[in-house]
């Protein structure tokens, strides 16, 4: 009988899921606040990730369009 795969966490810190993605903590918030925390709501401290914010992210920081993905238009 198989076992599902558990993550090795369930929750990342914002120091771990900077880490991970490879660009600082400023670097993170900076995403946060451009792709999440824009509706005039202030970015919570000590934020928590899980496995699929960090797939977001990561997809975020790259930077780079693709024809495949189609990106939701800005909440201004």
């Amino acid at each position: 009988m198989t076992r599902p795969l558990k993550p090795a966490k369930e929750f990342y810190t914002e120091s771990e899921a900077a880490g991970y993605l490879n660009i600082s903590v400023l670097e993170l918030h900076a995403l946060l606040d451009q792709y999440i925390f824009n509706d005039g709501h202030a970015r919570p401290n000590d934020l928590s990730f899980s496995d699929a914010d960090l797939v977001l992210l990561g997809f975020w920081s790259t930077g780079k369009e693709s024809p495949k993905v189609i990106r939701m238009p800005r909440r201004d």
